[in-house]
């Protein structure tokens, strides 16, 4: 597991800051931000939320308990509030929010988004289309008196999560008086009573009502996407980017830039970094071709948590092991990862985990499937011909190169690979049947996909879940999940791990391909800007960004 640990507040944040005395001039009003994929919500919750770039786009404007760090380790933010420990076992946690913690449209900051929050992950409540019930599946009750700053979160006996410190933390809460509003309801009572017929009601809104569409009233977005961070929505461009400008309601430390543009990446993406039109560019590495560096400009390449992998569709023609193991056979994964200069990544359970834990997780299993083997692909399907769409979130250089490779190699198989270039949610096509194959990162993301926890991103592959995009569903996987989520015991996750590698392998809801790398390119004029192995990637400390002139 990557180290986790609650660090003093915004020392990172504070320390970028420090820097800025040594520079001369004065910081710019404006920068441009490109990320990996499609600002198509303001809930980075949902499945096709998490798939998007919201994270990385909203993570200074959406707050909460603890944001996530360069390391990928949480990082408690103090000016939103504090989370306290009253009981280890079972676990149950205080959390105090800030006293003049405020919405950018006047309301406050109350434990109804808790609630509100948990009720969406939970899996306990019908219709919401959450991505993933990590950690709040856990939590037994919420004590939270309607419009208060506190709450107590009790867990279920024997399931002190580890990495609680993820729960509530940047972008997972979204405003819930915006639904009370609209339904003229008390949310938390209404959830907590159970009322059907409204919850259903709150559900259909918590997973709509957030849609960034281009054209969006000024009026509407002022009452529908309320900030609780450092920067607010101002407008959606028509190129489907976001502007984010300084929340002057915010309660803490005023951001450094006062107007940041969040821009999808897309294909003329050389040209803008030539002709200097963007600040600040966090991609995966070869996603936009060779991506020269301009002498004005500075890149890190950077390892993300996220792994790139091959999502089986769960309907149509890979609907069955003997048909997903074939694809697996003729996938050349030690071409791939070769092309993308790293090793072949083999861990569906812990792949942000310390390498002794890493080569546990199927390394053994995975021996048959490091090499195309397209006799052995043929033999799987009897000698029958399979036709196989495999789509990726475009524009993707690296990836488009992926699917050519795979179309080459499994040919030879009988397999008959067609590449489908998504300008939709990679999710949505997997699940409507556009496509047999999501080639994506971890949950089907575009960027990086990864809570930078190996418990929590397991959850991917538990029944249920949404972001399961495979609806692989094994009451034994499961039950590995459920143990690694309550364990900090080293060798305790080995034998975990070493115990489902064998039926993932077997089943092969998905076929693990590399650890995505990331391309982190700015400006030399900027500063405070660091890479970001999780999917809230460099946006984690915007507000301390500056671009001196």
């Amino acid at each position: 597991m990557l180290k986790r640990a609650a660090a003093v507040a915004l020392a990172l944040p504070l320390a970028a800051a420090v820097t800025l005395t040594g520079c001369s001039g004065s910081a710019a009003s404006e920068i441009v931000y490109v990320v990996d994929g499609p600002l198509s919500s303001y809930n980075a919750n949902t499945t096709v939320g998490f798939a998007s770039a919201a994270a990385q786009a909203f993570a200074r404007t959406l707050t909460g308990f603890g944001y996530h760090g360069p390391d990928g380790q949480v990082v408690a933010d103090h000016d939103f509030g504090s989370v306290s420990v009253v009981s280890g076992s079972p676990l149950v946690l205080d959390y105090q929010i800030a006293d003049n913690a405020v919405y950018s449209d006047g309301k406050p900051l109350t434990c109804d988004d808790l609630v509100l929050a948990w009720a969406a992950q939970s899996g306990r409540f019908p219709g919401f289309d959450a991505a993933t019930q990590a950690g709040y599946v856990d939590i037994a009750n919420i004590e939270c008196i309607p419009g208060q700053k506190k709450a107590r979160v009790s867990f279920v006996p024997d399931r002190g999560i580890v990495d609680y410190t993820q729960l509530f933390a940047a972008t997972t809460m979204m405003p819930s008086h915006v639904i009370a509003d609209q339904l003229n309801i008390d949310v938390t009572a209404t959830l907590l009573s159970n009322n059907a017929a409204s919850v259903a009601q709150i559900a259909q809104l918590w997973n709509t009502t957030w849609d960034l569409k281009p054209g969006l009233k000024h009026d509407e977005i002022l009452k529908r996407f309320p900030s609780s961070g450092p920067y607010k929505i101002e407008s959606v461009l028509d190129d489907g980017a976001v502007v984010l400008v300084a929340n002057e309601r915010w309660w803490g430390p005023k951001a450094i830039t006062k107007r940041i543009t969040v821009s999808p990446q897309a294909p003329d993406i050389q040209d803008r970094v030539n002709n200097r039109s963007v600040d600040v560019v966090d991609v995966a590495a070869g996603s936009s071709g060779a991506l020269a560096t301009p002498d004005n400009y500075e890149r890190t390449d950077a390892a993300a948590a996220g792994i790139e992998q091959l999502i089986f569709a769960p309907q149509g023609p890979l609907a069955q092991p003997n048909a997903r193991r074939a694809v697996a056979l003729c996938t050349p994964r030690d071409v791939i990862a070769r092309d993308a200069g790293v090793p072949i990544a083999n861990s569906r359970l812990s792949p942000v985990a310390e390498d002794a834990v890493a080569q546990a997780d199927g390394a053994a299993e995975a021996g048959p499937f490091n090499r195309a083997d397209p006799v052995a692909a043929g033999a799987a399907l009897g000698g029958a011909p399979l036709p196989v769409r495999i789509g990726y979130q475009g524009p993707n250089a690296r990836l488009a190169v992926t699917v050519g490779t795979i179309t080459k190699s499994c040919a030879a198989a009988g397999i008959t690979v067609s590449s489908v270039t998504l300008d939709t949610s990679g999710p949505q096509a997997l699940k409507g049947g556009k496509i047999d194959v999501l080639l994506a990162s971890t949950g089907g993301a575009s960027g990086s996909g990864s809570s930078g926890s190996s418990s929590m991103d397991a959850y991917d592959l538990h029944s249920g879940n949404g972001n399961n995009l495979s609806a692989y569903a094994n009451p034994q996987v499961d039950g590995v999940i459920g143990a690694l989520a309550v364990s900090g015991d080293p060798a305790e996750r080995v034998r975990l791990l070493a115990e489902a590698a064998p039926v993932l392998w077997g089943d092969m809801p998905t076929l693990p391909l590399y650890r995505q790398q990331r391309t982190l390119l700015m400006s030399k004029k900027m500063y405070a800007v660091s890479a970001n192995p999780t999917r809230w990637g460099a946006g984690w400390n915007m507000d301390r960004w500056a671009l001196m002139q």
